[in-house]
């Protein structure tokens, strides 16, 4: 953990906040597993330009749903989010500001165990907490190329080398959200917050959660998806002066990537070849 922690706020209300697109198979389990989570009276889903029943799925379960017409990316989802959180603090006059806990759409039924999250930041150890998730851990090692370089950007900006930089849940104050607004866009949204928080002086601490999510695989599409994640992160950390070199660096791996996602796609193209000639 880093930095000094506000001042303790045992048994504060908590909002979660989820952004989603596409998400109607698992957003109605992960809507109804975060509302049971302590202390959490209040969930809110972001369609962020959804083209299934992302939206009629999430409010059939209990959330607030603000959509976005056109899909914005993550970070602007996260803030439409704590937007709406605000809306329903200002309607309820008086009620005093919620923390904010940010899960993704995919965990399921895992959300109820997010807890631990939450703990840290209503006792004040804690201005924001980043999940640890045991699978992911596992599964990457810390060799992925955006995790490194996110991992590497924070780590030159502040001082402090996270495990899991790119975690999307996580539970922080509403102070510490306003410090680290505009979030970066996209899915820079998570490395961003993380230096600004911690060049702010705030408070940040890891916290393994036993969350499960859907894999992203390793096909022509979750290779595009990693290619626009690495090119948020680096546009993240070029916006927050981390030099010309780490720049390059993720324009380098950015381009790795999106060759890495044409090869895959022209190897579908010859397997699905080979099979339509064999049906002949």
């Amino acid at each position: 953990m880093t930095g000094p922690a506000e001042a303790g706020s045992a048994g504060a209300r908590t909002a979660v906040v989820i952004a989603a697109r596409d998400e109607e198979v698992l957003i109605g389990a992960t809507v109804r597993a975060a509302a049971g989570l302590p202390g959490a009276d209040l969930v809110v889903v972001v369609d962020d330009g959804s083209r299934d029943r992302t939206a009629a799925v999430a409010g059939a379960a209990g959330a607030r749903v603000l959509r976005h017409g056109a899909n914005r990316g993550k970070g602007a989802a996260m803030e439409t989010g704590a937007e709406g959180v605000r809306r329903v603090e200002c309607a309820e006059r008086g009620s005093g500001a919620r923390h904010l806990l940010f899960l993704d759409a995919d965990l399921g039924t895992s959300a109820a165990r997010a807890a631990p999250l939450v703990e840290p930041v209503c006792s004040g150890a804690a201005d924001m907490t980043i999940a640890l998730l045991p699978a992911t851990r596992q599964r990457l090692g810390g060799r992925g190329a955006v995790v490194s370089l996110a991992r590497e950007g924070i780590r030159r900006a502040t001082g402090w080398e996270p495990e899991q930089p790119l975690s999307g849940q996580r539970c922080l104050t509403r102070a510490a959200f306003e410090a680290a607004r505009p979030l970066a866009a996209g899915f820079g949204a998570e490395t961003g917050m993380t230096v600004d928080l911690l060049r702010a002086g705030l408070a940040v601490v890891e916290v393994e959660v036993p969350l499960e999510h859907r894999p992203t695989g390793t096909g022509p599409r979750a290779q595009l998806h990693r290619a626009r994640q690495l090119a948020d992160v680096a546009r993240a950390l070029a916006e927050r002066e981390l030099g010309p070199a780490l720049v390059r660096r993720g324009r380098r791996l950015r381009e790795d990537l999106r060759g890495a996602a044409v090869v895959a796609v022209r190897r579908a193209a010859t397997r699905r070849g080979r099979a339509a000639r064999r049906g002949r």
